[in-house]
Parts: structure tokens; sequence; C-alpha cells
């Protein structure tokens, strides 16, 4: 009974043929192939360019060159995986689709005539970038590596720094066309199982061709997407990090392609601390924290409070009655907030997308130029541009770049609610930001935890930075099975 053509064929010939149909060798010109003869068997390597790793390919090669015939036969496979592929990955495959895998994956594949399997030699090397520090998460002391695209360089990092058996990575592959590696880290005695099995499943349930854009790929069907604007997972960059959440009893997905790693469950609360604060004294790290809080609060509640005071000046006591525009303009001054908020992230695009050396004339042009006309022809009141700035300078102090967009979705809709309705405009918009905190869960983590359930000692480890030596629990909202991180 004749092979399906999903099993490797015992002739050469047949298997070349299936591989030249199903890979496209005639079209594609980066899949190298090399006929070999060794020991007087025929043989055939298969491999991507850009992908195979010549420093551990070419002293294979040039040891089987010296391979006589009694040396490998009857057992061919067997001689070539003990004796002379003198490599730390060789294994065996028996099926083309996973054959096909293998040599799409970036490993060398062997086939040999008259064998009805294929050895894999994982001696790839994929193109990329050496650890550097990532430029959202920079600290003035601590280390400068960060992860990078590589998915390997990123599971090293973390072992460098974890060096404990009980530490799992386990490996998936994602999408029916990219077949994108995705790692699940946690380490065995600490992370709850129930979580860990969770999302497992989660991510063997994802059905899709690709993931191309990685990790928001993976987070959307992990935890899904609605109109909630606040993030569900928190992202790193940095392998310390990402380390002490492992210690605590999180969850960690890498992905293939991306420098950033989710850490789940998060909090609010995850995304407003700070790598800065752990490299500073217990006192000065709590003072950081707390200026960088007072940033995000004024981020969020100052241009709605100061445009309520102008609309009804008697809620001013009488000591501040000197808040409020000088000058007058033909625009509102929500307007003016509006178009201001936009003109704000119109620059950030474009300084996103200006190169290096045009970035600080593009920066001039649009503060000197553009802030200073607006205002001498009538646009913006100067108080505008002033609130406007210190606004985004608690923007850009939050943490969390994705906690700092959703920040400035809800600011815009408080500067919209306070616009129609003042005062009662103001009081239910900070109540439904507050009901959206209360009622989101990120994998049914309550997300204003420990303040919603209450948690005393949790919630005074959040406000104030506390030294390492006190700090002998993991929390309880990642349910750990060992709660104590000393002895």
């Amino acid at each position: 009974m004749k092979k399906e053509s999903k099993d490797i064929q015992k002739k050469l010939e047949d298997n070349k043929k299936i591989l030249k149909d199903r890979l496209g060798l005639d079209a594609n010109f980066d899949i190298g192939t090399k006929e070999l003869n060794i020991g007087d068997k025929e043989m055939c390597l298969y491999y991507i360019k850009g992908f195979a790793n010549d420093l551990a390919l070419v002293p294979i090669l040039g040891e089987l060159a010296d391979v006589k015939r009694e040396n490998l036969v009857p057992k061919v496979l067997q001689h070539l995986l003990k004796r002379y592929l003198n490599h730390q990955q060789v294994t065996i495959v028996k099926t083309m689709d996973e054959l096909v895998d293998q040599l799409l994956s970036g490993a060398v594949i062997l086939l040999i005539n008259q064998e009805e399997e294929a050895l894999i030699v994982d001696a790839k090397s994929f193109p990329g970038r050496n650890p550097e520090e990532p430029d959202t998460e920079r600290v003035v002391r601590g280390s400068r590596d960060g992860f990078t695209e590589n998915i390997i360089v990123n599971t090293a990092l973390t072992r460098r720094r974890i060096r404990d058996e009980r530490l799992r990575m386990e490996i998936l592959r994602i999408g029916e066309r990219s077949k994108t590696d995705v790692c699940i880290g946690y380490l065995q005695d600490v992370a709850d199982p129930g979580l860990v099995k969770t999302i497992k499943k989660k991510l063997s349930e994802i059905k899709i061709d690709g993931i191309p854009m990685a990790e928001k790929t993976v987070e959307e069907f992990l935890v899904g997407r609605n109109w909630n604007p606040f993030p569900l997972v928190r992202y790193t960059e940095r392998p310390d990090v990402a380390a002490i959440h492992l210690l605590e009893g999180h969850v960690l997905i890498y992905v293939d392609t991306s420098p950033s790693i989710m850490i789940t469950p998060t909090t609010f609360f995850h995304h407003v601390q700070h790598a800065e604060e752990y490299r500073q004294t217990p006192v000065t790290g709590a003072y950081f924290r707390w200026v960088r809080f007072l940033g995000m609060l004024t981020s969020l509640f100052l241009l709605p409070l100061w445009l309520l005071f102008v609309m009804d000046p008697s809620l001013l006591p009488e000591g501040l009655k000197f808040i409020g525009p000088k000058d007058t303009s033909k625009i509102p001054i929500y307007l003016q907030f509006i178009i201001a908020e936009l003109g704000i992230d119109i620059m950030r695009m474009a300084a996103v997308h200006t190169p290096t050396p045009l970035a600080t004339a593009m920066g001039l042009i649009a503060a000197v130029l553009i802030g200073e006309v607006a205002m001498k022809v009538g646009l913006f009141v100067p108080e505008v541009i002033l609130y406007i700035s210190v606004a985004a300078l608690g923007m850009f102090a939050t943490p969390s770049y994705e906690l700092s967009v959703a920040t400035k979705v809800f600011r815009i809709f408080l500067l919209l609610m306070v616009a129609f309705l003042k005062v009662p405009g103001f009081v239910l918009g900070v109540t439904f930001v507050i009901l959206i905190l209360a009622m989101t869960r990120s994998l049914n983590t309550p997300y204003l935890w420990p303040f919603i359930p209450f948690n005393g000692k949790a919630l005074l480890s959040v406000l104030v930075r506390t030294s390492t030596p006190t700090m002998n629990t993991r929390p309880s909202i990642v349910h750990p099975q060992n709660r104590r991180r000393q002895p």
C-alpha cells in the first residue's frame, strides 16, 4: 500500500519532488539545497539562507566528508546521529509536515536515500540585535540589557537571573501560516496551577493564520478586548522586571519577534510602578513613587477641574480667585483643550516618524512657531498652553505607555462631560471611570486590588516603597502556592 505524501518516502527522489512542490523551490531563492554523497549514500541538505549558522554547519559537513561506507551501514541514521553529527540538538522526524515546519523555523534538514526518516539539525541563527537597554524603561542605575526580538535570547536573559530548576519555559506554536513560537514562563512551585492551565488552554485555542503583530495579537486572544481602554496585561522589556514578577507568582508570555514580554495577571497598580523606584533607597523610591502618582492624577484631573472653575468661578474659594484665563478668545475653552490634545498627539506621532537628526528641529517648530503664533492670533489663551503642558508631562511620567493612552482618553471624556454638564458632568464622569476600573478583571483578577477588594498590607506596599527584607510574602492576588519569599 502506497504511503500518503505526508509521510517521508523511502526514495530520496520522491522526497525531493514533494519538497519542490510544497516549498516552491523554483520560485524561492532563499531556500538552499545541497546534494551530498557520504559513504556511498545519497543525501540532500535543505536550509533557509540567513537562518543556517555556518559556524555550526561547516565543521559537521567537513567531518561527514571523510565518512566511509562501512562506518554507516546498516543503521545509517543511528550512526549519523550518535557518531558524526556533533551538534547539541539533532533529532529525527518521520512526517513531511513536521520536516517542513522545522525547515521553515530555521533548522537544517538532512534527507537520506532509502530512509523513511530525516535528521533535523537545529543549527539556526536568527538575525537580530544585541540586548540593549529599552528606551521606554530607562533607569539611572541598574542593568543595561533588555529583551530582543529573539525568543531564545529572552528566555536566556531570564534564566540568567533565576537559576532555579523549578523555572519552567514551555513552548508552543501559534498561527497556521506564521507558526510563531510562544513561550510560557513560570515557577512551578510558586505560580497558581489553575492560572497556568487557563493560559495554556487559551493559547492552545487560538486559531489564526498568523500573528505578525506578535504579543498584541496574543493579548487580544488571551484577555479579550472591548471598549475598555485600560491595559489588562503589563508589558516589559527589562529582564529584571520580568524576573521579579516570576518570583511573585506571575506567568510570563514570550512571543518570538517581539522584545515585549507579557506579565499576567496584572492589576491597575502594576502599571504605576517603575524599576527606578527599586534602584534607590526606600525613602527616595517612595518619594519618586508619590511624585509619579501626583503626575498621573494631574494628567487626568487638572484640565477638567480648571475648565470647571473657568465655567463656574463661584466654586473657587477666595484665595484661588486668580485661577482663570486673563485673556479671552472666540473659541470656547473646552474646544481649545480638545484642539491642543489633538495637536500633542500629532506632534508625538510626527516625532516617532521623524528621523533622529531632524527631531530637534521638528520640536522647535512645534513648540516655538506653532505655540507662539497660536496664542498671538487668539487660537489659544496662554493658560490653556500651560495646563495642557502640565497634563502632558504627567502622561509621559506614567511608566506604562498603554495606561498613559487610556488616561488621555478618559481625560478628553471628562473634559466633554464638564463642558456640557458642568459639576454634575464632572461627578458623573469620575464615577463612571471608577466603576469601569472596579468592574474590570484581568484573567479573573480584580483590577483595583488591593483597593477593591481591600487588602491593607498590600495597599501600603503599593503606596509606600518598602524595603526588600520586610517583603516576606508574595502578593495574594496571584494565589501563589508558596506564600513566603524567604525561608
